[in-house]
């Protein structure tokens, strides 16, 4: 189909919902001061992710949103990552912007070369340089989103990602898949970059409904048929103390799934979460063993 008005409307819809999914954690970093549970390892393979992707879609003259929206997936992973530094490391700002700026450059350095290289190949009709670009830029945001699926498998649960976010980016991948689709010319290795990372979204909310939804529906009808249906009183109400056992086998230790903080990140995964309440709980045995010591 050859429709460029729907083309450039979806792929700047592509390139907002991209945009929209990683600005919410930058200002959210910035407000609290932590990146506490975000992955920078995510963070950084998405920003290299953008340098292929923004070759491929300037040398097959995709529409100019999706031409953009590659550069804009690289400066905001690019500042996501770096924050995880600044906060968490407690670099100086003056360290942060002297290894984040270099790396900046050279990206933009290295997709400059690629465009100028593969614009002379593709004249020549050497077509396998553009299938090496769209199979590294599909790599690597694949490779992002494959590190929750090592979370949610290691402890069975998806708990700690924001799903609202993450349907956010699943928008942005589809948009830009259907922008393709109204293009003049159908180019299928196009789809399958945006195709590639849209299933797998797909596959972390399936995974959040058998781990998350499933469970909490079960929860709800037990506390249900708790309820005795002429008195209206709970008749079997699980004691706090048994709560506390419910743990996260997957970890491998006694963490109980209420006591993980609440997620305010865009991308928080279980590991991080269950980071914290270690060290907590190590905290408290500490206090603990000191006022025994001392009464």
């Amino acid at each position: 189909m050859d429709v460029p008005v729907a083309a450039n409307v979806l792929g700047t819809l592509g390139a907002i919902c991209w945009s929209v999914q990683l600005i919410p954690q930058v200002v959210i970093n910035w407000r609290r001061h932590n990146a506490i549970g975000l992955q920078p390892t995510m963070m950084m393979l998405w920003a290299w992710a953008g340098v292929p992707l923004g070759v491929y879609n300037i040398v097959e003259d995709f529409n100019v949103a999706l031409r953009i929206q590659p550069q804009l997936l690289t400066f905001l992973s690019l500042v996501t990552w770096i924050q995880c530094y600044y906060y968490e490391r407690k670099w100086t700002i003056l360290r942060t912007l002297a290894v984040v700026t270099p790396i900046a450059f050279l990206m933009g350095g290295i997709q400059a070369a690629l465009i100028i290289t593969l614009r002379i190949a593709k004249d020549k009709h050497l077509q396998w340089p553009l299938t090496l670009m769209a199979a590294m830029s599909a790599a690597l945001l694949a490779a992002g989103v494959l590190r929750h699926y090592w979370d949610i498998y290691v402890h069975r649960t998806v708990r700690g990602i924001s799903f609202i976010f993450v349907g956010i980016d699943a928008m942005g991948d589809l948009t830009s898949l259907v922008s393709i689709l109204f293009q003049s010319k159908l180019d299928i290795l196009g789809i399958i970059i945006y195709g590639t990372e849209l299933i797998l979204w797909i596959g972390v909310f399936a995974c959040g409904g058998y781990y998350n939804l499933v469970p909490w529906v079960h929860k709800r009808m037990d506390k249900r048929e708790s309820l005795s249906p002429r008195s209206g009183t709970v008749t079997n109400v699980p004691s706090r103390a048994s709560s506390h056992e419910r743990a996260d086998a997957g970890a491998g230790q006694l963490i109980a799934l209420h006591d993980l903080p609440s997620s305010t990140s865009v991308f928080r995964t279980p590991s991080g979460e269950l980071d914290i309440v270690r060290s907590r709980r190590a905290a408290s045995r500490g206090g603990d063993s000191v006022n025994e010591a001392y009464p």
